[in-house]
């Protein structure tokens, strides 16, 4: 299995991101964000965003952020041509151990229903709390549920 480098991520890295994101995030479901979205949110107080890399290319992304003793992992993606090497679970955990530092009790995340991550969230420990119904919105009109996940970061 190839080393992945995991490193705190930036303003100055949002090229390689959106590169990733346009890769990683099927358009027919609108889960992707834009650049100005992604530089928004980062000017905020209690954001990170990491970035995982092989052999100096990046192959996936975790963009979270804590308030209070909550944290949310609002984006998480790894390049297709990269997944089932680990990535993912390697960036789950950075988040995780990111958020305890910052006195997070609970990580919370939204997953589109029918998302071939939601493996990941489960074999994670998340379990589902609630429902948005109709909260993705894709290009081609298409309307998908999303399902709220919360693992109590005490416990792993």
């Amino acid at each position: 299995m190839p080393a992945v480098v995991l490193r705190d991520a930036g303003v100055a890295d949002l090229g390689e991101v959106m590169v990733t994101m346009t890769e990683a995030f099927d358009p027919r479901f609108g889960e992707a964000w834009t650049q100005s979205q992604c530089l928004g949110i980062l000017s905020l107080p209690g954001v990170w965003m990491t970035l995982a890399r092989i052999d100096d290319r990046p192959v996936g992304f975790a963009l979270s952020r804590i308030v209070a003793d909550e944290a949310e992992l609002l984006l998480l993606a790894v390049r297709p041509g990269d997944r089932r090497l680990g990535v993912g679970n390697l960036l789950l955990a950075s988040v995780r151990d990111a958020a305890r530092q910052r006195g997070a009790r609970k990580l919370f995340l939204e997953v589109r229903d029918g998302n071939p991550a939601r493996h990941l969230y489960d074999s994670a420990g998340f379990r589902v709390v609630g429902c948005r119904r109709g909260y993705y919105r894709g290009r081609d009109g298409g309307v998908h549920d999303a399902y709220t996940l919360e693992s109590d970061l005490a416990q792993t």
